[in-house]
């Protein structure tokens, strides 16, 4: 069994962080919707 979740901090924000999401406009309602549920971290 090999083991496939090797983490990396840059990568994760080149995927998920909050530049990434604020530059599309999926992104912008991700982080509209994070923000009016009201989550104390709205990304990475």
């Amino acid at each position: 069994m090999s083991t496939t979740y090797q983490p990396k901090k840059r990568k994760k924000q080149k995927k998920h962080g909050f530049l990434k999401r604020s530059k599309t406009k999926g992104g912008k309602k991700v982080l509209a919707s994070r923000r009016a549920k009201g989550r104390k971290r709205i990304s990475w």
